[in-house]
């Protein structure tokens, strides 16, 4: 299919959709370690204000020229509401209250190993992700999903009064949904077999259907209508001219006569008009690929980083108690080994123990193939809504590890070096420990780029026993050379 897509009149290349629009997925992804709060305030805090600032600075200028005092309170939550780069954010607040989450917004989110929300909840944390943003075109992919038809009744309420209050558009696709719920929506789009079928006012969708001779029966829900009118099997219930013998109407029937009804020749009006450019809001579209200056990202996912360090704090001590465990079996295998001078017939135990403290020093970063690939779906989804720049994700990891690998080589150089009786002077002590504490910060490099390349755990975890192998076979001990 070819064509020319614009929105507002201006072309994709002009601005930035994925800014200016937002995608609310059915799948959840989250970080399970992470309270509902801190999720939103993240989310908050890297899509940005948008134009709020600029709205504020504008209003605050006319109104002192109009001599307008402004209501202390709604001044007092414009300004809290037009901050960039805050840890938390009143808009997040709020969003927590209007979706009902505000029960739970200090429950961790949870994951398969973690006890955390209840599905419907984290429903709404997904949508709640997004809402925090100053996107003004939400699209929504089945958000019914898994709720409840209450929950749903409750959220599409809450979406509409958004809609009215400020002016943002909302596509929603739904599941089966209650009547109550479709009584919510202004305007309802029906698709069959890749055609738009009807697109307009909800009051006329009956209408059309009637004029082509389809009734929906009293009793029957609307929106259950309309998804069986449309397919063969179901369409013959609803025939309603006695006098008439049912023939099947195709959906390129429908779509047909949907272009000579009012609301289709109405709509073909419309569209048939370019959008005048000049009408245009500029708050409308975004032009920056990111919310928030690249040092604030980097702080933003900085926080983010040390806060999931701590929650996830058992995985360092252990790491570090395991090292420890090692590096005391290591001198007492090679406790107090020598070396008579001008020979080299015991040089392979200090061989020996030089390879097996690599050994271990790289099998330490192995825990970070597993950590990696847990939180590579989030990243993905994160990067790719522009919430932050692949490096905003990666730097910080790598800055936080630093202090690790030092506490970790410090800790078996500490334990090992004189014990085991490696050469005494100081200037090799510490050249030994930087060449530890490079070949530990290289092993969570590794694994962490084997993570990322094979992006499922049976894949990593075969590249990753691999990668060991070769390490082994050309570490120069296990095949010596004569």
């Amino acid at each position: 299919v070819s064509g020319k897509i614009t929105y507002c009149g201006h072309e994709f290349q002009e601005f930035i959709p994925q800014r200016t629009s937002a995608y609310i997925s059915q799948h959840d992804l989250h970080h399970g370690e992470m309270t509902v709060r801190e999720t939103l305030d993240f989310s908050g805090r890297c899509l940005g204000v948008g134009t709020r600032y600029e709205l504020l600075a504008e209003l605050s200028r006319r109104e002192k020229e109009a001599g307008i005092k402004p209501d202390p309170e709604i001044d007092a939550f414009m300004k809290a509401t037009a901050m960039a780069g805050q840890n938390t954010s009143l808009v997040s607040d709020y969003v927590l209250k209007i979706l009902g989450l505000d029960i739970c917004s200090d429950i961790m989110v949870g994951d398969d190993m973690r006890r955390g929300i209840s599905g419907g909840q984290k429903k709404r944390v997904t949508t709640g992700e997004m809402l925090v943003g100053p996107a003004k075109a939400l699209f929504m992919d089945e958000i019914s999903t898994g709720l409840d038809s209450s929950t749903t009744f409750q959220i599409v309420r809450f979406m509409k009064q958004m809609v009215h209050i400020m002016d943002v558009t909302m596509v929603i696709s739904l599941l089966q949904p209650a009547p109550e719920t479709y009584d919510l929506f202004d305007d309802i789009i029906l698709l069959s077999e890749g055609k738009i079928v009807y697109q307009g006012p909800r009051e006329h969708v009956l209408e059309f259907f009637e004029s082509l001779g389809f009734k929906c029966p009293e009793r029957k829900g609307i929106a259950d209508f309309l998804q069986e009118v449309t397919s063969k099997k179901d369409q013959q219930q609803y025939w309603c001219r006695e006098n008439e013998p049912y023939h099947y109407v195709s959906v390129s029937k429908f779509v047909e006569h949907f272009n000579s009804f009012h609301v289709g020749e109405k709509l073909d009006d419309e569209l048939r008009i370019p959008y005048d450019k000049s009408r245009i809001h500029p708050a409308a579209l975004v032009k920056e690929k990111y919310g928030i200056s690249n040092w604030e990202l980097f702080k933003a996912c900085f926080a983010r980083e040390w806060l999931l360090m701590k929650r996830n704090s058992f995985v360092y001590i252990f790491k570090t108690t395991q090292i420890t465990i090692m590096s005391v079996i290591a001198f007492t295998v090679f406790f107090r080994t020598k070396m008579k001078a001008g020979h080299i017939s015991n040089g392979t135990k200090f061989y020996g123990a030089l390879f097996f403290s690599l050994i271990n020093v790289m099998f330490n970063g192995m825990a970070e193939l597993a950590l990696t690939i847990f939180r590579l779906p989030v990243f993905f989804k994160q990067r790719d809504f522009l919430f932050y720049p692949a490096w905003a994700f990666a730097l910080p990891i790598w800055v936080l590890r630093i202090p690790l690998s030092l506490l970790e080589s410090g800790i078996w150089i500490l334990l090992t070096y004189y014990t085991i009786g490696f050469a005494p002077s100081a200037s090799r002590f510490f050249r030994q420990f930087l060449a530890f504490f490079g070949i530990h910060q290289m092993a969570l490099s590794l694994f962490r780029f084997i993570a990322a390349v094979g992006r499922t755990q049976v894949v990593a975890n075969t590249l990753g026993t691999f990668t060991l192998l070769v390490v082994f076979v050309l570490g120069g001990f296990v095949v010596a050379k004569g």
